[in-house]
């Protein structure tokens, strides 16, 4: 993921920092406990798309 691109994005829902995970290849709200995937190399910012993050989750 490149740095630049990981700077400008935003969670679409509140609007927050996110935290990429590479092993996962998702980037992370923590505020949220959202996962958006990363497809190809392109973020999918849609809610419908985000996988909700378990309670035992850890998030970084």
């Amino acid at each position: 993921m490149d740095n630049k691109l990981l700077d400008i994005l935003a969670c679409p829902v509140c609007k927050g920092a996110l935290v990429y995970k590479k092993n996962a290849n998702e980037l992370i709200c923590k505020l949220d406990r959202l996962a958006f995937p990363v497809k190809d190399d392109i973020p999918v910012m849609l809610v419908d798309e985000a996988r909700k993050l378990d309670a035992d989750e850890e998030v970084e």
